[in-house]
């Protein structure tokens, strides 16, 4: 028994030390991606929403946003040769044929997408129509790849074709009533959902986008004038004896620095209202020392294992932040935050990947969250989740996905439009 146990005990240490912070960014990136690549959806290619049946639609229930996020980690795993760049290609055009053939409602795609037939499946019962928020989540993909099959073969030509084609046919500004953008717009419905797009979340790509279309552009005016005058805009508290400048109060959930940033590189970007890097490392560092702190004495809580953002709980779906803290540990916020948090992100993902390794690590990287407190581990993926693990951490190591994005001509005449510096 003593041989035996001294053995285990070897093989841990060996575990932990062996790998240099390279290779474990390596196989988390590769096995996140592998949620995208072996578990997209046989017909259409599309990104499924999560992994585990829910909503009433199973297997079929395609998420737009996250499709988006999944055409970005395929650029990853093209550059890094997991997967070959004709496959990344061709994956990725398949998607897009399916994409180019679904309904669309004033050009814009809705949440979700049956994915096999393309129909769309109401995300509640009024919102059935055009989602413009996902929307700008998927070209933001879409526009990456396009920058990268830049290629002059069969495949990667009518890969960029189509992209443009998508891409210029969103008409944004019929998304404007009364000089307000809104999220939402249904054929059915209408206006019914009455979601602006105001105040600091993770929208502010949507606005980027939507002044950037060389087709349908919004007034850039609509971005002073709705988006910076909505509440939880301003904020320019201190936090930890950090200073954030937007949003609300202790920076909101960690996917704010996330999603919009997956493409738009917040490295010296500024406006009349923020720098964008002050803005996302203090929200990110916000986020770490609330859990050191710990204030509601949570078990595990500590530097090597935080982040609080939108994930599944032992309730459901939650956006978990410092002020809706229910004690459970979203893996994404810690590992997405690398390029802002790189030696807090490099603790967890070695807590979580060394210490709980058994109970966290699954066929796609990590599962979604845990409560040591409740004694849970969920047992599903989500994409929107998995998407920006593979893609920030690639910003981090490269900046890879950052240089594509912003290289898009259209992007850089949208920033100087709504005032943006950023080189």
């Amino acid at each position: 028994m003593t041989r035996i146990l001294l053995a285990l005990l070897l093989s841990t240490s060996l575990f932990a030390q062996d790998l240099s912070d390279e290779v474990v960014l390596e196989k988390v990136q590769k096995a996140t991606f592998q949620y995208f690549w072996e578990f997209g959806h046989p017909v259409s290619g599309l990104a499924r929403e999560r992994s585990n049946q829910a909503f009433g639609y199973g297997d079929e229930t395609c998420t737009t946003g996250g499709t988006g996020m999944g055409i970005m980690a395929m650029v990853v795993a093209s550059e890094r040769n997991w997967v070959s760049r004709k496959e990344a290609a061709e994956r990725i055009l398949k998607i897009s044929r399916f994409l180019e053939k679904s309904p669309r409602y004033k050009g814009a795609f809705p949440h979700w997408i049956h994915g096999e037939t393309g129909a769309t499946l109401p995300f509640s019962p009024k919102d059935d129509g055009g989602d413009l928020v996902e929307t700008a989540f998927l070209i933001q993909g879409l526009l990456t790849a396009r920058a990268y099959f830049d290629q002059n073969t069969i495949i990667e030509t009518e890969l960029r074709e189509i992209i443009t084609r998508i891409w210029e046919e969103v008409d944004w500004n019929a998304y404007v009533k009364d000089q307000v953008l809104y999220w939402h717009w249904s054929p059915n419905h209408e206006w019914a959902m009455n979601f602006a797009l105001r105040g600091y979340n993770e929208t502010l790509i949507t606005y980027i986008l939507a002044s950037a279309s060389p087709t349908h552009p919004i007034d850039p005016n609509l971005y002073h004038e709705v988006y910076a005058k909505g509440d939880h805009f301003y904020n320019g508290k201190t936090f930890y004896d950090l200073s954030l400048p937007l949003g609300f109060d202790y920076g909101g959930p960690l996917f704010f620095t996330h999603y919009s940033f997956l493409g738009l590189d917040p490295r010296n970007l500024k406006d009349r209202y923020a720098d964008y890097w002050e803005q996302n490392v203090n929200h990110a560092l916000i986020n770490y020392r609330y859990c050191v702190e710990n204030p509601k004495g949570f078990k595990n809580y500590g530097p090597k294992c935080w982040g609080l953002t939108a994930s599944d709980s032992p309730k459901g779906y939650d956006a978990h932040s410092p002020t809706n803290d229910i004690g459970v540990i979203t893996p994404t916020a810690a590992l997405s935050s690398f390029p802002y948090t790189p030696k807090e992100s490099m603790e967890a993902l070695r807590y979580f990947y060394e210490v709980r390794h058994k109970d966290l690590w699954g066929p796609y990287g990590f599962y979604d969250a845990f409560s040591d407190e409740q004694n849970w581990v969920a047992s599903s993926y989500l994409a929107i989740d998995q998407g920006p693990i593979v893609v920030m951490i690639e910003n981090y190591r490269t900046g890879l996905i950052w240089k594509l994005f912003m290289q898009n001509p259209e992007i850089q005449i949208a920033l100087k439009k709504l005032g943006f510096t950023w080189k």
